[in-house]
């Protein structure tokens, strides 16, 4: 199966329904009052974690999704249906960003969490609402709300309890295949992997832990050399880090120094990773060079306060002994606070509705943006002369005259709301 583990996609919620603007019309009841029903809400968009999906190949052939609209209100004070919400499906390890401004929107980890990313416009209030002591029969009714529309970044991070990283042709692949079910390709050749690889490894009858075998990193990868960010965002999510090393330097490598270069990249990718508790498995213990280069390879345990396990994934030989080790660390895990560059994410503060911003754009003209006062212009007919003079009514509450006096706006000048255009006069 082709492995796809990031996509940008388009989400549009649906629009509310608009509200119906209608009296009673019945034989006996000839002053009947307003009747115009509200109109249903938009759709939502949620996206769910399904435990039977392990990629976003999906999303490379279906990247737009749109929910549906709400149903307008009717006569006789009937509200319109609520569209029912447009579900989403992501494989868990799924983190959602907004593709603007980078934010984190979800981290969908759980099968059956379920989050909410797109919401649906609000149903318009229908005449009925409108109705006062002052104004008894109202003429006009709002619009729907609109839907919110979003540019989304998904990534995939696998789950996995543990990672091994490495540099190419140290032997990765041979360790899973060998500890669990799991069947890499394995040549002699480097980056035979080009994808991760899961495998499930059991310990005895009631423990077992999930090994990911991460692609070969190289120089760089921490700069996006190769595809290296690529292959370290699946690092972030495991608590232990097997360091495998081809403890033999067949190959002209020198296993202490690649040890060095890896966990170099590892911190500069993520402070949180190189924090995390590594196991140095020196691999390729049955060829020439490994038992000169294991004392180095000790030293190097020693100094660094992590732990050493020799093996053979050619000859099965140590395997056992390192599963030991890996079970034991997973046993004494301790879950970090989810944070990011020092910064715990998916607590954004919330937006003021009511705060209004007055700018003017390359050409002169007055931009007042604000999301309480955007949501009014999208929701008012325009075209109502009662609608006209309620939304007049709230400009002005809202001191926005002034303030634009304040800017120096003149008779004539153009004033951009949201999609609407103004011509602006005193």
């Amino acid at each position: 199966m082709q492995f796809i583990d990031r996509t940008t996609i388009q989400v549009k919620a649906g629009n509310g329904g608009n509200g119906k603007s209608a009296f009673r019309r019945e034989k006996f009841v000839p002053m009947g009052g307003p009747a115009g029903g509200d109109g249903g809400r938009g759709a939502d968009i949620i996206f769910v974690v399904d435990s039977s999906l392990n990629t976003l190949l999906d999303f490379r052939y279906h990247r737009k999704f749109k929910g549906e609209n709400g149903e307008n209100g009717d006569i006789k004070n009937q509200y319109g249906h609520n569209a029912p919400s447009c579900i989403v499906k992501v494989p868990p390890g799924t983190l959602v960003k907004d593709e603007a401004t980078g934010i984190v929107l979800a981290d969908l980890t759980e099968p059956g969490q379920r989050e909410v990313l797109a919401r649906g416009g609000r149903g318009g209030r229908g005449n009925a609402k409108f109705a006062t002591s002052a104004n008894r029969a109202p003429t006009f009714a709002e619009l729907g709300e609109p839907g919110e529309s979003k540019s989304l970044v998904l990534e995939l991070k696998l789950l996995a309890d543990v990672g091994l990283v490495g540099y190419p042709s140290v032997g990765k692949s041979s360790i899973i295949a060998s500890v669990s079910a799991a069947r890499p390709e394995i040549a002699e050749y480097h980056f035979t992997t080009l994808t991760p690889v899961l495998g499930v490894v059991r310990v005895d009858d009631e423990k077992s832990f999930v090994m990911a075998d991460i692609p070969g990193l190289i120089d760089g990868a921490a700069d996006g050399a190769g595809l290296g960010h690529d292959f370290l965002r699946h690092v972030e999510r495991t608590k232990v880090i097997i360091h495998v090393v081809d403890a033999s330097g067949m190959e002209g490598r020198d296993p202490v120094e690649d040890f060095y270069k890896i966990n170099q990249e590892l911190a500069r990718y993520s402070g949180k990773i190189a924090r995390r508790k590594q196991i140095l498995a020196a691999n390729k213990m049955d060829l020439p060079g490994a038992a000169e280069n294991l004392p180095r390879l000790q030293a190097l345990a020693a100094k660094e306060g992590i732990e050493l396990v020799p093996v053979s994934a050619a000859m099965q030989a140590g395997l056992q002994e390192l599963v030991g080790r890996v079970a034991a660390a997973l046993d004494h895990y301790v879950e970090e606070p989810d944070t990011e560059d020092g910064v715990k994410i998916y607590d954004e503060a919330p937006e003021d509705q009511d705060k209004i911003e007055i700018t003017r754009d390359v050409s002169g003209d007055f931009v007042v943006s604000g999301k309480s006062l955007e949501k009014l212009v999208a929701m008012t007919n325009f075209g109502n002369d009662e609608a006209l003079r309620r939304f007049q009514y709230i400009w002005r509450i809202k001191g926005i005259d002034a303030r634009l006096r304040e800017r120096g706006i003149k008779e004539g000048n153009t004033v951009h709301i949201g999609s609407m255009e103004f011509e602006y006069r005193d």
